[in-house]
């Protein structure tokens, strides 16, 4: 009896181990897979993001270690327990044996894109056919027709072009096409597992997300839909990113000859000198200008020459040097007609 109850202890506390090691490993994939997606959407942005990210998956790979370790203990000491009944009657056959993959040498991102560049070129259509498929028997069979396409390559392809759809306001589209994106994600992360090809195993992928394993599918479920929200972030990003690019080029073409911006200064302009812009009355703003004090008047009058909103007029500026008056102020050509707030 205390032996079995040993045995029985023996086990829990194996299958504890494997149940945390397996957990951290999956933790572990999420985090690469999230770095994946931001080096290949966000290339040269979000670089404070990474480093969280990357900074999370060194720590998770720490526990990975930490758990791996530990089950190597106890299997030393499985090795090393006393022959019986219960040690010696085990399955003979529990596990399915790969080819294993062998090592890779790290590529440089130089050489990541040109690869990426050349694959494309090569297998647009057929990334394309498979990311319409919506069956788990047309998604195998795609794959079994087309092997070449079980790579990083058709993943990254695949996380752009969610990205452009969800840009393009193409929703359900962009919620089909993530689906086979984690569909292709899930295959690479199990051959990482493994440590095969991923072509040899994207098989076994399919039998059991098609058997209904639970615990698979749900990982599956809910990886789908926080990679949907992940793309749904990027590309409100991009568009924002587009939208500041696009106003700063109208505010660049809009400076005037002493680099300021006319909006922005008309925007600062006290209220009566405003409503002369508003109402483009030239005597009207001569008048204003008169009744404010010179300090102020010179300034706001400065930064509106400055910014394009007016010039003064040459004459005028001649004789107002020679003490024969005041300058006078005459109205900018207008280019837009009266698109431009601030520009009578």
């Amino acid at each position: 009896q205390a032996r079995v109850e040993r045995m029985e202890q023996f086990q829990k506390e194996k299958d504890e181990l494997d149940k945390g090691c397996r957990e951290c490993k999956r933790k572990l994939a999420e985090c690469q897979r999230k770095m994946k997606e931001l080096e290949v959407a966000d290339k040269g942005n979000g670089k404070g993001e990474l480093e969280k990210l990357q900074a999370e998956a060194q720590q998770l790979r720490n526990e990975e270690k930490s758990w791996e370790n530990k089950l190597e203990e106890l299997r030393k000491k499985e090795k090393n327990m006393p022959w019986n009944v219960d040690t010696l009657s085990k399955d003979g056959f529990s596990k399915s044996v790969f080819n294993v993959k062998a090592e890779e040498v790290e590529e440089t991102e130089e050489q990541k894109e040109k690869k990426h560049k050349s694959f494309v070129e090569r297998y647009e259509k057929q990334i394309k056919h498979f990311g319409m498929l919506r069956r788990w028997d047309d998604s195998q069979k795609c794959l079994s027709d087309h092997p070449h396409l079980v790579c990083e390559e058709t993943a990254n392809y695949l996380v752009i072009w969610c990205i452009d759809l969800e840009v393009e306001e193409k929703h359900a589209l962009m919620e089909q096409v993530a689906h086979q994106t984690i569909v292709m994600q899930f295959i690479l992360e199990l051959a990482k597992s493994l440590k095969v090809d991923p072509r040899a195993c994207f098989r076994q992928f399919f039998t059991k997300i098609k058997t209904a394993d639970q615990q698979y599918m749900e990982g599956f479920t809910e990886e789908l839909e926080a990679f949907k929200e992940r793309v749904r972030g990027r590309a409100k990003a991009r568009l924002e990113k587009a939208l500041r690019e696009f106003e700063e080029e109208e505010r660049q073409k809009r400076l005037g000859p002493g680099g300021l911006d006319p909006v922005e200064v008309y925007e600062s302009l006290p209220a009566e000198l405003q409503k002369c812009f508003d109402v483009k009355d030239v005597q009207m703003l001569q008048d204003t200008i008169s009744r404010m004090d010179p300090t102020e008047a010179k300034y706001h009058m400065q930064r509106c020459i400055d910014s394009g909103l007016w010039v003064p007029n040459a004459k005028g500026a001649e004789g107002a040097e020679k003490g024969g008056g005041e300058a006078v102020y005459e109205e900018i050509p207008k280019e837009n007609g009266d698109e431009e707030k601030g520009k009578p």
